[in-house]
């Protein structure tokens, strides 16, 4: 009876992370979703500590852990800035994959209290999906570190290519088939630590031939992996939440992956191996010199107030100057003097889909001003100022039209064909590709060089005189 109680729960709490995945689909539904997601993960949580009745001394130790890592969870959520998001959730990752690894290790060495047999008559099934949880869990595990090294800056971004590393990989990944063979015909517990070593070599041999630019696409997959051990060691412990958690986890970022893939023009299977988007780390330095049309926050205070339609274009360097209050009043400032005013988001603006939505949102932008690039890029054409605030890679004509750039193809803002671009960056550098972006140079765009908030409060100031 309690077992069905508890596989009903389980069922429960997954309803609530499907509703919860919903909810966080759009703005407006968010808070809801999160909600939903905290309660279902309340009643897995609970429903695990009743049906394992582990006494006072075990209960005293799973309330412990539970304390710590809910304690340094919401230490680091409250000081972690937008800006180092996408590292976050890679090292969060890691974590989910270094817990795969154990559970399994737990239920290898101790199969009886894990319900899949006794040491040495372990049942095949459980042996094959311990081990596809333990290896994508490892794989995720080191991966997740790597990506976050390159992320946060600990480590070049630039793509390592080892020589003959394609063959590498695939001769790791035919070991590992055959050592899941292996171990479950001996059930050997040194062929089950042979295939954690293996899978976490493989992890590092996958990842750090893969170039900044390419990053978050690696983040999404490696969430996407998070979800499959989840998955696969849900299996082992007959845990209906949990099956139910990291297939959700699995084809959402499986499907996200997809969504950053198509929204930088990569193939998903050419990032996988490591590839693609490393010749991107090399500036497209042809030798031409070029000038630029600087500005300042009266020039652009005063084409904005003359304008009727202003779209705004906030990127990664709206992030990293938290800008998005300032330009919240400045939206409001002209929308006051009649101008129309929206917003245009990239989907990997920000290095990480919804970076920008959610920074919007902090600053209470109105949901119904900000649009998707499929559902505004024909109005630039009519509008009278582009604004674009720190957003370099996804507004770069070349990926339209030279068939030489290291991005072409990749769907990008079309700012330029607005009647004036005026660009706040902090100098002519490259953004997160590494290439020049040729919209500087045209004729159509002011620069305005300088912190993105400052800039955008001098402008509002300079609206106000």
């Amino acid at each position: 009876m309690a077992h069905n109680l508890a596989a009903f729960l389980y069922l429960v709490s997954g309803i609530l992370f499907i509703l919860a995945l919903r909810g966080l689909s759009h703005p407006t539904t968010s808070r809801r979703g999160n909600t939903y997601g905290m309660i279902g993960m309340a009643i897995a949580i609970g429903t695990t500590l009743i049906l394992a009745s582990p006494g006072f001394g075990g209960l005293v130790l799973i309330l412990v852990g539970l304390a710590m890592g809910g304690g340094a969870g919401a230490y680091i959520a409250q000081r972690i800035p937008m800006t180092a998001m996408p590292q976050l959730v890679a090292a969060f990752h890691s974590l989910v994959g270094l817990a795969a690894v154990l559970v399994a290790a737990a239920a290898i060495y101790t199969p009886s209290s894990f319900g899949i047999g006794e040491v040495g008559s372990i049942h095949a099934q459980a042996l094959i999906e311990m081990s596809l949880g333990v290896a994508i869990g490892a794989i995720t595990f080191t991966g997740s570190i790597i990506a976050f090294l390159k992320l946060d800056g600990r480590m070049s971004g630039k793509p390592i290519m080892l020589p003959g590393r394609h063959a590498l990989n695939a001769g790791l990944g035919l070991a590992l088939v055959v050592l899941v063979v292996v171990l479950v015909a001996t059930e050997s517990h040194f062929v089950f630590w042979l295939i954690v070593a293996l899978s976490l070599l493989l992890g590092v041999l996958i990842i750090i031939p893969i170039g900044g630019a390419d990053m978050p696409v690696v983040v999404s997959m490696l969430n996407s992996y998070s979800g499959w051990a989840a998955a696969g060691i849900g299996f082992t412990l007959g845990n209906l939440a949990l099956i139910i958690t990291g297939a959700l986890v699995g084809s959402s970022g499986a499907i996200l992956s997809y969504i950053m893939c198509k929204g930088m023009n990569r193939s998903f299977i050419s990032v996988i191996l490591g590839g693609f988007g490393g010749e991107t780390a090399a500036a497209a330095d042809d030798g031409i010199e070029r000038t630029v049309k600087q500005g300042s926050a009266d020039d652009a205070a005063f084409l904005m107030q003359n304008a009727s339609k202003v779209i705004i274009v906030p990127g990664y360097g709206m992030a990293v100057a938290q800008a998005q209050h300032a330009l919240r009043e400045l939206a409001d400032t002209l929308k006051e003097a009649g101008v129309e005013v929206s917003y245009a988001i990239h989907p990997v603006a920000g290095r990480m889909p919804g970076h920008m939505n959610v920074l919007l949102a902090e600053a209470n932008v109105p949901y119904d001003e900000v649009f998707e690039l499929e559902d505004i890029n024909s109005a630039f054409a009519q509008a009278d100022v582009a604004y674009v605030i720190g957003a370099n890679d996804v507004t770069n004509p070349a990926a339209r039209d030279d068939p030489s750039s290291p991005i072409y193809g990749m769907p990008i803002l079309d700012v330029d064909k607005a009647k004036t671009c005026l660009f706040v960056k902090r100098s002519l550098g490259s953004g997160y590709a590494g290439i020049d972006n040729t919209l500087f140079y045209k004729d159509g765009t002011m620069m305005l060089l300088g912190d993105a908030k400052k800039m955008t409060e001098e402008i509002v100031k300079a609206m106000e005189h």
